[in-house]
């Protein structure tokens, strides 16, 4: 492409032909706009201007018609309602007219005088109406039979007229200049595209001989792209395999670790225990530093065995395996409410996983609440697990100090792993904060098929038979 614009550029008497076109047709289109923009207006005020004038006579017909039946009704008011409008009205579109036409002589000469029969005619009505309201009747009905009303309304249609055909006259030579101006513009738009045709003939002759190097360098590129996708792809299978491993690999190494704690460090811990106990009956009666030492050593050897116990169950929950993840769950929320002194709610329903799902959800629950202890500074914390329309929801809030989401790329680790582990079960995790507004981490992972279980709990507070009330864990 950048072969075809230097070759482009080298023409000495193309690019000025088709600066010259492009600022022909500007001219010739920029005067057409304006000129039909004009005639646009200019028609739709003709055109208000006769619809104001057929208002006008309307509503004198309207007046006469609304003082014709208040007459012949013996004084009805709600025939008055219709000429008290009429009346208003007309003075209104005579204002509007006056000032529509200030600048017509020919044009204010008739509506002045037509505004002079208007007002006539309302002033004979409103003669006739008052004589009426007088009680002077046989007035008001000479006044009506006289030819005076008819012979004022008659005026008024022949000065409308005159006006309406004044403004059809203008509305006819606004039409023709429109056309003419349209037809302008007609012109240019054909010699811009007789122009645009002569510059493609030049360009495509111009660039005939470079499409077979465009082709050539376009299919090589391709083929480049091609080759990298490939590459990109099979790099990224490669190491979503390999993390995927990693992964497997160090649960399997966390799972022997706990084992081997288990085993080896609880036999130990446990003769020392034995040992502590024997050597106590064979002390019989001590002296009390040594029985204080003694109490000591035993206190000692029950906190060592806590420590097994935690450190055994942040490698590899024996709670997960024996008793379920709603369990699991239970009392990790129920431990880190005592060692964090917060309080902390759990909402857990049963949901049935795969393996890998369960202890996904374990280590986001787990990796969440390390971070609340770690940055929230939370006070309450939220944990929630249900069926939500065949995968299980999962989510751990708090009302903690919060951060940007979008500006902690760099320290976020612990959220891109538990992301990875999430997206690896097929799942998908979302982040929520904002500074002030505490956290939430939930993610949704793909479930199996529930079976029907009768599920059956105590009534606490608000809860009912058949449902799991959220159990509050307090400090």
């Amino acid at each position: 492409m950048a072969g075809v614009v230097s070759r482009l550029r080298r023409s000495s008497w193309s690019l000025p032909l088709a600066a010259m076109a492009a600022v022909v047709v500007f001219i010739i289109n920029e005067g057409a706009y304006r000129g039909a923009y004009t005639e646009l207006v200019e028609l739709a005020e003709r055109d208000h201007a006769g619809t104001q004038v057929q208002t006008l006579l309307r509503r004198l017909i309207d007046a006469e018609t609304g003082q014709r039946g208040y007459l012949l009704t013996g004084g009805r008011r709600e025939y008055l309602e219709p000429y008290e409008h009429s009346v208003r009205d007309v003075g209104q579109v005579l204002q509007w007219l006056t000032v529509y036409y200030g600048n017509d002589p020919k044009s204010s000469a008739i509506l002045a005088e037509l505004g002079k029969r208007s007002r006539e005619k309302l002033s004979e009505a409103a003669t006739s109406i008052q004589l009426h309201d007088d009680g002077r009747h046989d007035a008001w009905r000479e006044l009506m039979l006289t030819d005076i009303g008819r012979e004022k309304m008659e005026s008024v249609r022949e000065l409308s007229n005159q006006l309406l055909a004044l403004e059809s006259t203008r509305m006819d030579a606004g039409r023709k200049a429109l056309f003419s101006t349209l037809r302008l513009s007609r012109i240019g738009v054909n010699t811009m595209v007789a122009m645009s045709l002569l510059a493609l003939f030049l360009f495509l002759r111009q660039t005939q001989r470079f499409d077979a190097l465009q082709r050539d360098a376009a299919a090589a590129l391709k083929a480049e792209r091609d080759k990298l996708e490939v590459d990109v792809f099979n790099r990224t299978a490669d190491l979503t395999d390999l993390a995927g491993h990693l992964e497997t690999a160090r649960e399997d190494e966390r799972s022997n670790l706990a084992r081997e704690l288990h085993d080896e460090l609880g036999a130990l811990l446990t003769a020392a225990k034995l040992d502590a106990a024997r050597l106590k009956r064979s002390l019989g009666d001590m002296a009390p530093e040594v029985e204080a030492r003694l109490k000591h050593l035993n206190e000692t050897i029950n906190e060592g065995i806590g420590l097994k116990r935690r450190i055994i169950e942040d490698l590899r929950p024996s709670s997960l395996n024996n008793l379920g993840l709603v369990a699991a769950l239970d009392i990790q929320a129920r431990e880190f409410g005592k060692r964090m002194e917060l309080k902390v709610t759990a909402e857990l329903e049963p949901v049935r996983l795969a393996e890998g799902g369960e202890i996904t959800i374990y280590r986001l629950v787990q990796e969440s609440l390390t971070n609340i202890a770690k940055y929230a500074k939370a006070s309450e914390v939220w944990v929630m697990l249900h069926r939500e329309e065949g995968r299980a929801h999962v989510s751990v809030r708090d009302n903690g100090i919060g951060f940007q989401v979008q500006q902690s790329r760099g320290g976020t680790h612990g959220l891109m792993g538990m992301r990875y582990r999430v997206e690896n079960v097929g799942g998908v995790m979302e982040v929520q904060s904002n500074l002030g507004e505490g956290t939430l981490v939930q993610a949704w992972i793909p479930a199996l098929p529930d079976t029907p279980v009768e599920r059956v709990s105590e009534d606490i507070g608000q809860g009912r038979q058949g449902e799991e009330p959220p159990r509050t864990y307090l400090a």
